[in-house]
């Protein structure tokens, strides 16, 4: 097994990854594996997380998939009985379920005369059904397994929910307005649950990354020559730092630290910006 970059030692802890058929949190899922935990890979897509999962434990780990729709609250229990009977309690809850969709999504940044009558899709073409599922995906695929696993968390210290945010919650970008408010809530969830679970020995943080390039949004990023798109050329102006962020070293960090209960005891209701300065640029 890899070492972290921290020590943070999670040896003998459960931990409960979301959404970890992707790209960050299968990594993250590997993360915490290195650190010691064992580690539930929870995903819709069953083949996907088992496929890190073997992954893991190719690497001397310890991790097992399960299939779990975090829209549906009596799947979310029932996989929480699942990794309960098969690791123990848990003790770590990643929420990494989300993402975006078309549907909830602009054409352009700006709306111009128009656009209503033409085959732009504007702010008024959005598709409501479009909206709901990205809303849903984001901040209710939070709360759902949060129900499900902060249930064998009350009343054990040491235990932490990390949730993932976005630079979106922050300032919202162009085009994507569903996503942006679902990540808003998230980071607002984070504090409430902060507060909410004080007292029964639950830490709960997020980060919040910036922009990094993964083959998920390699087209977005990207034209098939290689060479960047106009959006990519208005991020990097915008990130003082002037790259992209690499997901497999400047993510981790962030991550070992909000968990690890002797460098962040004392840490709760924090969202961690991971963004190379975009959150503090103001553009002049």
């Amino acid at each position: 097994m890899q070492k972290n970059v921290l020590n943070t030692d999670l040896t003998g802890k459960v931990a409960v990854v979301t959404g970890a058929g992707g790209v960050l949190c299968s990594y993250f899922a590997k993360v915490l594996a290195r650190a010691g935990a064992k580690v539930a890979l929870l995903d819709l897509n069953y083949d996907a997380a088992n496929q890190f999962a073997e992954e893991i434990t190719a690497e001397g780990g310890i991790a097992k998939a399960y299939s779990c729709n975090v829209l549906d609250k009596d799947i979310c229990y029932s996989v929480a009985d699942q990794v309960m009977s098969d690791f123990g309690p848990c003790d770590i809850l990643l929420n990494g379920a989300g993402g975006n969709n078309p549907r909830a999504t602009t054409d352009k940044e700006y709306f111009e005369p128009g656009d209503i009558e033409s085959d732009t899709k504007s702010f008024f073409d959005l598709d409501k059904s479009g909206v709901e599922f990205v809303f849903n995906l984001n901040f209710i695929g939070t709360l759902l397994p949060t129900q499900a696993f902060a249930r064998q968390m009350v009343g054990r210290e040491g235990c932490s929910i990390l949730n993932i945010s976005s630079m979106n919650a922050y300032c919202p970008l162009t085009k994507i307005p569903a996503y942006s408010g679902a990540k808003a809530a998230v980071t607002n969830f984070t504090q409430w649950l902060a507060v909410h679970f004080s007292k029964a020995g639950i830490r709960v943080n997020a980060i919040a990354p910036g922009f990094f390039s993964t083959k998920q949004n390699a087209a977005l990023l990207f034209n098939p020559d290689g060479t960047p798109t106009a959006r990519t050329g208005k991020i990097l102006a915008a990130t003082p730092m002037g790259r992209f962020g690499d997901s497999e070293k400047e993510l981790s960090g962030a991550v070992l630290f909000l968990l690890n209960n002797e460098a962040a005891s004392f840490i709760t209701g924090v969202t961690i910006p991971i963004d190379g300065g975009f959150s503090a640029y103001s553009g002049v």
